[in-house]
């Protein structure tokens, strides 16, 4: 009997998931931050990472801690486009 294989994708992130766990991850993320408290943190986030200019005084490991950070909340927003077109999608589809 052949064995069924799991078809799977690399995300966003660089990380291998299922098209499910990807959509998954989309959709929760854009329902938390569509709301107003979400809204609220993102700005927030994208403020202190994305938003922040480092100036010429500083040191490589603070530059890569920042890089850092600005991936990550660069990832969530990412993710939440990606939710919303999903969403659009699905709902052209049902309607």
């Amino acid at each position: 009997m052949a064995k069924k294989e799991v078809k799977t994708l690399i995300g966003l992130d660089g990380i291998e998931r299922t098209p499910q766990q990807e959509e998954t991850l989309n959709a929760v993320i854009n329902s938390l931050f569509k709301t107003d408290a979400g809204a609220t943190i993102l700005a927030y986030l994208k403020s202190i990472t994305i938003e922040t200019v480092a100036g010429p005084e500083i040191g490589n490991e603070q530059l890569r801690h920042i890089e850092g950070q600005r991936y990550i909340v660069g990832l969530l927003q990412r993710r939440m486009n990606k939710g919303k077109s999903q969403q659009i999608v699905k709902e052209s589809q049902d309607g």
